[in-house]
This record gives C-alpha cells, structure tokens and sequence, in this order.
C-alpha cells in the first residue's frame, strides 16, 4: 500500500502538534510505525562525527542513551554519506546497528528490511531516520519519493528544533546537553538526562551559570555534583578561564592553608620556593571546593574572608593579595544538620547558599536509569572492541527495580563489570548480552521480588474481596494498563501493541476506566 496524501498530512500534523519535543518527536516515529507498519523506527541527530538518538521506537530502552560514531558502524556510515534514500539489500553483510536492540529478537537482524533517510539543511546533514522491519519485503511498496517527503518533513521539524535550541543557547549565552539535539559531544563530561526531576535541576543550573553568584550544590555521593559544577562554569561568563578543582576530603590539614592561599619561600620547614594557591590560580575564574564539608573549621574562617572581601594571605606573607574567584562548592552531607552540630560555620553556610542546587538521587530519576545504562554499554563496548554490546529484557528489568545507593557512579560500575563478565562468558552470533546473572546484586534483588509479589498478591485478594466482580475487573485492567503504559514511557500506541489490542480500543477503554 502506498502513502497517501492524507498518511503524509497526518505525519507533518503530528509533528508540528502543541508538544515539547522529545514528545514531538517520539509522536513522529510512533505515527511512522503505524504507518509504515514497521518493526522499529529511530531519529538520530548527526553532530561531531557521531549519531545521537532523539526519540526511538520499538528500540531497547537503553538505545536512547547510545552515541553511535559513524565510522563504527558501517550502515549510518553508508546513510551519512549518501545524500539521498539508502535501502539496504535484504541479506545485507553491513552490521546492523541495532543488532540485539529490538526486544524478543535475539542476535543479529540477519535478513531484513532496512531503510535509511539522511536528513538535511541547507546541504548539511543533521541527522538520520531509520527504519526497520523483520519482514525483508515490507517497504518494497513505498517508492523513494514517498520516504523523500517522509524524511523532508522531519528534517523541516528536526531543523525548526536545532533553530530554536540556537535561539534560546543565544539568549542566554549558552545551553546544557539533555540528550537535545545540539547536546556535547565530549562523553566524558556530557550530562545525560531526560526525567522531569533532572530537567528541573537543569533549569535550575541554566538560571545560575549566567549570574556571579556562589553556587552550593548538594546531592548523594555518585551523583554526578562534579558535572553540574563544570556545567555552571562552562556556561558561565568565566567559561573561557580556569576552573580549578580542590577535594577538601583529600586535604592534610597541615598543607591545606598552603593548598587552599599558597605559600612563600621559608613560611615553613619544606618551603623551599613561593607556591600559588588554588584561589590564585583560579583567578578571574572559578574554583570548584568538593566535599567542602569536610573543610576544617580554621580554615572555613579564613575562606569566609576571601568570599568577603576578595583578598587573601599567603602563608608566611603579611601582604594581601586581591583575587576574582566565583566559588562552586559540593558536598554530600547536610550542612545545615553541621552547623547546628558545630562542625561548619553558619556564616560561610549563608556564603556559599546563595544558590543551593540539589542533584536528585537515580532511584528518584526512574525514566534515566535506561538512558545512562546505554550511554555506558556503549562506552565499554568500545573500550572491550566488542562489535555489538547489549542488555537483555530481563537485566534491563533489574536495573529499573534496584536502589542504586551508589547512584550513577555505581550503574557505571555496575555496567563495566558485567560487560567484561558478559565477555568472558563469550560472543555469540556477534552478539556480546550482559544477563542478570552478570549483576552482583541480582540474587538480592530477586528475593526482593519474590517478598514483594507475596504480598501484593495477598493485598490485591484481599482488597478485591472486597468488590464486585466488575469493579474487581476494572481495577486489574486500570492497574495492569498502567503498569504496561508506564513500561513503555507513556507510549499509547507502544502499550496497544503490547497488549495486543486495537489503539482505539485501548483509548476508549482507558477513558471508561478514568486513566486519561
């Protein structure tokens, strides 16, 4: 069946619709799956020599959180240098990118249809749609000025997206990565997030970076605090000077004067030349105090004075020294609960609170965990040259259901080691797949599981006991479409598939039973 006129009107409709644009675009793919009756669709913005994916559909979770550089994978390889619709041969030798990333398929795609549509601007390429089905024949029908207008209509929205993400980096002299379009391209440091909780915290990290205010953030250990200060300072009027990084937790106290003002030559037993401190070498730029916290109280006083009056001593010298430093300062504990227990002064609290900045914990980040545990995989997947790396249905489960104490630094923990358990365990069809079994907390988590389905077993008879036999009904349908739609991030469309009914169906339904 050929697209109409009225399939290519609801696409352009769909994607212009009154919605964010992660929605926009997850709107897209779901209309083109429909459409196209596909088994799986991705948009994918190409910057820096890399393709980062926007929105997916009928993908793996975690393939939103991957960076796929070009030349390691030759099938967008192909797309990025192809100018024009790329379908690929049925029996194709090319790696498929997406191999094992398509839930209840396993190992590699082998025979199936493929289809490619490079999306351009002004003759320059800013990304990629992909489609795929496992039926080798299933875009046979559409010819290639079909999908040209399918991919000119996303690239016309993926463009209005980068121009308005441009706009807005303009008006405020900068913008911080949230897995948009024109986020960073250095993994290292690049901030990976699309929960409601995090975008807040980013909100909050665009107010302050432009303004000269001390910023204090505050968060669990593992949370990431190390990044949203170099975010503040990047993207801060001092981005282009030093920012200086001091652990105050790693501080001897007996050096950490000298560490924190300097030195002159003779001050002390050692101090055999003049020696610039951290507030010196930060100057007219920004100095970044973790574990601040840990601070000694002597030397809290002397901080205080520096951020009162912008000047300092080094140690052994009588002179003052001016000195311009924004301070970002990070911790861990609750230093209000310190300072009613006398370990930090209230004055330097009131200091470096101007504008406190929580990071939320990951378990308080659910829509993330999947997202960060991509964007790891693929990091140690090119670490271990593994050609496809990736997570079955059941390890993804794990990850969603487990606390994380550690946070993000134990998920990327957590990742690098199983991957390198999943190696040694063997690569099969080309296929590397970390299972549950690979995670060390699986057993404790599982018995977790298996108390928790007792009870919510024994609650759910009891409480039903308690109803009709249709208001009984009712609520396991409310309750399980829910648990379903929530697996699939709010997906209508996705959770009708899952649950094997007609979208309609599922909508008229939802409405009887109140959930929309």
């Amino acid at each position: 069946m050929a697209l109409s006129q009225t399939d290519l009107t609801r696409i352009a409709l769909d994607i212009t619709a009154n919605l964010s644009t992660r929605d926009r675009f997850s709107r897209l793919l779901t209309t083109l799956r429909d459409t196209l009756d596909c088994d799986a669709a991705a948009l994918l913005s190409f910057q820096g020599h890399q393709f980062t994916p926007l929105a997916i559909d009928g993908l793996s979770a975690d393939v939103l959180g991957r960076r796929f550089i070009v030349n390691e994978h030759p099938r967008l390889e192909a797309i990025a240098r192809a100018g024009d619709v790329v379908r690929f041969p049925a029996d194709s030798q090319l790696p498929d990118p997406y191999d094992g990333l398509i839930p209840n398929v396993d190992g590699d795609l082998k025979v199936h249809a493929c289809v490619g549509l490079p999306l351009f601007a002004n003759e320059q390429l800013i990304g990629a749609l992909t489609i795929d089905a496992l039926d080798p024949n299933k875009f046979d029908q559409f010819t290639n000025n079909e999908l040209r207008s399918i991919s000119a209509i996303t690239a016309a929205s993926l463009n209005n997206a980068l121009l308005i993400d441009k706009l807005e980096k303009q008006a405020s002299n900068f913008t911080i990565s949230s897995s948009k379009p024109t986020g960073q391209l250095d993994t290292a440091t690049e901030i990976i997030g699309q929960d409601d909780a995090f975008l807040a915290l980013l909100n909050e990290v665009n107010v302050v970076a432009a303004t000269e205010l001390n910023v204090l953030i505050l968060g669990e250990t593992g949370t990431g605090k190390e990044l949203i200060a170099k975010a503040v300072h990047q993207h801060s009027p001092r981005g282009d000077k030093p920012l200086v990084y001091l652990n105050c937790a790693a501080l001897a106290e007996s050096v950490a004067e000298s560490e924190l003002f300097g030195h002159v030559k003779g001050a002390f037993t050692g101090a055999i030349s003049h020696r610039s401190g951290k507030f010196e070498v930060a100057d007219k730029g920004t100095l970044f105090l973790d574990e601040i916290g840990e601070l000694p109280l002597n030397l809290q006083a002397k901080l205080l004075r520096v951020l009162q009056y912008g000047d300092l001593q080094k140690v052994g010298d009588d002179r003052s020294l001016k000195v311009d430093v924004r301070i970002i300062a990070a911790t861990n504990k609750d230093l209000k609960s310190e300072v009613l227990a006398g370990r930090f002064r209230a004055d330097l609290y009131h200091r470096l609170s101007v504008f406190p900045i929580v990071v939320p914990a990951l378990r308080e980040r659910p829509r993330d965990i999947h997202l960060l545990a991509g964007f790891f995989i693929e990091r140690y997947r090119q670490q271990l040259l593994l050609p496809h790396l990736g997570l079955s249905h059941d390890a993804l489960a794990l990850l969603n259901h487990y606390d994380w104490p550690g946070n993000i630094r134990e998920l990327e923990h957590a990742i690098h080691r199983a991957a390198v358990l999943a190696k040694s365990a063997g690569v099969h069809d080309g296929m590397c797949t970390i299972q549950p079994h690979h995670f060390e907390f699986a057993t404790s988590i599982e018995h977790v599981a298996a108390d928790q389905k007792k009870v919510a077993v024994k609650q759910s008879v009891t409480s039903f006991a308690q109803m009709s036999l249709r208001d009984a009904t009712d609520q396991f349908q409310g309750q399980f479409i829910q648990q379903v739609l929530g697996q699939h991030e709010g997906n209508w469309a996705a959770t009708a598939r899952s649950l094997q009914l007609d979208s309609g169906n599922l909508h008229r339904l939802a409405k009887r039973l109140k959930l929309k």
